[in-house]
């Protein structure tokens, strides 16, 4: 018969064409016997170069597993390329020690039987974004509140140490107990202030973090989606052609049905449609509309339109084959291949912010802990040589020595005065009792009349060539030399011992001391060994001496004449007007005055830059030695040195000239020549 050319069994294999497939699951890729995706180069070469690490993975390009050699239209329909950064590459190689990297198969092959395992893991790295952005926000406010906090304490510290430098306080123990304070202050803040910075580091690692997780998340999704289209698509169009090929079929029906005419009661057809009364009423139809579709027509006609048909059937066949084909094709390798390396890819981004976060959480924790354990061991140190700490340093004030220097200091420097009280003593017709005996003195004894050492140095000879109280250009003249005697003997002596010395020229040094030395200067300056140990174990004495004699030179170093000079040029707001003027003053001075000045700046520049240790910054000399150099009032008589100029008026202006002119030492003084030299 015609039919059987074209047998039926045909179109039953082709709506089952593998009476397996029903069995076969889509995952077998995951099957306990059979090798796994990662490690089957035969199935999927272009994943071999992706192995299972603990780390991160590195940067790879989905790409690759679509330049494999198929004429599938799942290559051609989704020309899609991701390519994802190692985000983790913030995070230092020692975050294995602190968080498991591992990746778990079984969680990839539970995320594969799931039909929402893509939105799951979507929606589970958007949780963990949130997160890390949350970390991130709370490392950058808590550097905010770490680097102000830090700041605050380092100027408070820093501040204070250099106001009570300048104002009149507690001299003696307590002045270097109270720096020693300030710095361990200055170094808990300088730790706070690096704490800072490293959250700063670390909030910005996370968000870099973040932002690059959620640009790999966003290529991952749309790559997914863009599969699960195509596979949809290719579903539709399968289907389209199955009713394509059932149109056909049905057409070709009734022309066979209508060129047998009546004989299909006793035909071929009629044995296949023995299922009783259902396939009766289908045929009945079948023949009236073939008999509808055919009246009138000759056996040629009937032929060709046969023939017509049958052609309409194979291609329809055809196409439904390769359309059915395709589909399972796309099917098997978008469950067995490509679900699962969009979940893999999925998970690593989900693993990747997870560990990120949780290792700068144990690195910020670390951190916390060390900045404690560290102010704690400022305060309190463990090793000796890192210092005795906060309260032993405190503890380390001797308020009974300090007492005792500054009652003989005191006393001393008012002994020469009229006393404002009543008299101690007095002749006896005035009613006054002889004074009572004294045994021992004791610690605290005070002479007032007379200085202690004064029996000592009346027996030193004096040479008739006295250093206090005698005019510059007259000493220099009389003793032919380029710079006076005292300030050369007492520079070196000062530079020798005294350059690392807390407070020097601000700290003055004991009263007997320093009228003892004054008294053996001005008998014989040349017997006076300044290297001694008497005098080296408290270089304040020396300076004490030096600035005495500034103050008694009949005429200041810079002179009474060029005094307002100095002055109105000190008032310049222009730094470097400032600076030519106080030039030209400074050239204006007489020769003697020039040398002693260019001298003696000369060392308290390199007073100046030793400030770390002793903390005499170029700010604090001019303080002290404003006054000093331009003349200052005489106790007693209410008159000023250098011609009744000066004044308190003109004092802030007078340290400022000796500011500026120590801060261009080398413009003013220095010539290239001696550079060069």
């Amino acid at each position: 018969m015609a039919d059987e050319g074209y047998s039926s069994t045909a179109w039953e294999s082709t709506d089952n064409p593998d009476p397996n497939a029903s069995q076969t699951p889509y995952y077998g890729l995951f099957q306990p016997n059979s090798p796994s995706l990662i490690h089957e180069s035969a199935t999927a070469p272009a994943l071999s170069s992706l192995p299972v690490k603990p780390s991160s993975p590195p940067p790879r390009s989905s790409s690759d597993s679509l330049g494999r050699s198929s004429s599938s239209r799942w290559r051609d329909s989704v020309p899609v390329t991701i390519e994802r950064k190692d985000t983790l590459s913030v995070i230092p190689s020692d975050a294995i020690s602190l968080v498991e990297t591992n990746f778990d198969e079984n969680v990839l092959r539970v995320l594969c039987e799931l039909d929402c395992g893509v939105p799951l893991l979507l929606d589970r790295i958007k949780q963990s974004m949130v997160s890390c952005r949350e970390a991130s926000v709370f490392f950058k406010k808590r550097a905010v509140l770490e680097d102000e906090y830090g700041k605050s304490l380092q100027k408070l510290a820093r501040t204070t140490s250099e106001v009570y430098s300048m104002n009149d306080g507690k001299a003696g123990s307590f002045v270097g107990a109270w720096q020693s304070s300030m710095k361990i202050h200055d170094v808990m803040a300088e730790n706070r202030i690096r704490f800072a910075q490293r959250l700063n580091e670390m909030s910005d690692e996370l968000a870099s973090l973040a932002k690059e997780v959620d640009k790999n998340r966003k290529q991952t999704k749309e790559l997914a989606s863009r599969y699960e289209r195509a596979l949809q698509e290719s579903e539709l169009n399968m289907e389209k052609s199955k009713n394509r090929l059932e149109v056909s079929s049905e057409e070709l029906e009734r022309v066979l049905l209508q060129k047998e005419g009546e004989s299909l009661k006793d035909g071929g057809l009629q044995a296949k449609n023995q299922g009783g009364v259902a396939g009766k009423r289908a045929l009945g139809k079948a023949v009236a509309k073939g008999g509808l579709l055919l009246k009138g027509k000759n056996p040629g006609n009937i032929q060709r339109q046969e023939d017509d048909i049958r052609t309409r059937v194979s291609n329809a066949s055809d196409l439904y084959r390769k359309a059915l084909t395709d589909t399972q094709a796309m099917r098997q390798e978008y469950f067995n291949f490509q679900l699962p390396r969009i979940l893999r890819a999925l998970k690593e981004c989900a693993d990747e912010i997870d560990l990120g976060t949780q290792y700068h959480l144990t690195r910020y924790a670390f951190l916390f802990e060390s900045i404690v354990l560290s102010d704690g061991s400022t305060l309190v140190p463990v090793a000796p040589e890192d210092g005795i700490g906060l309260k032993s340093t405190i503890e380390s004030i001797d308020n009974r020595a300090d007492f005792k220097i500054y009652m003989q200091n005191y006393a001393y420097a008012r002994g020469g005065t009229a006393p404002r009280g009543p008299r101690r003593e007095g002749p006896a017709e005035e009613g006054f009792l002889p004074p009572l005996p004294t045994h021992g003195g004791g610690a605290y004894s005070v002479h007032t009349n007379a200085p202690v050492g004064s029996s000592q140095n009346s027996q030193i000879p004096d040479k008739g060539r006295p250093t206090f109280g005698v005019d510059l250009a007259e000493q220099m003249a009389r003793d032919n030399v380029e710079l006076p005697a005292i300030l050369e003997k007492c520079c070196t002596a000062i530079e020798k011992h005294g350059l690392q010395s807390q407070g020097i020229y601000r700290i003055s040094g004991m009263a007997r001391k320093v009228a003892s030395l004054k008294e053996r200067l001005d008998k014989d300056i040349d017997s006076v060994n300044l290297d001694s140990e008497e005098w080296i174990s408290d270089i304040n004495n020396v300076t004490s001496v030096l600035k005495m004699w500034f103050r008694e030179l009949p005429d200041p170093l810079l002179t009474s004449t060029l005094h307002q000079g100095f002055v109105e040029a000190a008032k310049i707001e222009n730094d470097r007007l400032r600076h030519i003027r106080l030039h030209e003053r400074v050239n204006d001075l007489p020769d003697p005055n020039y040398a002693t000045l260019k001298y003696f700046l000369g060392h308290l520049h390199k007073i100046a830059e030793y400030e770390a240790d002793n903390s005499m910054s170029i700010q604090n000399l001019a303080i002290v030695f404003g006054q000093t150099l331009f003349g200052q009032m005489i106790p007693g008589n209410g008159s000023f040195l250098g011609h009744g100029n000066g004044g308190m008026a003109d004092a802030p202006f007078q340290n400022k000239a000796i500011e500026t002119i120590l801060d261009h030492y080398s413009d003013i003084f220095v010539d290239e020549a001696e550079v060069g030299a």
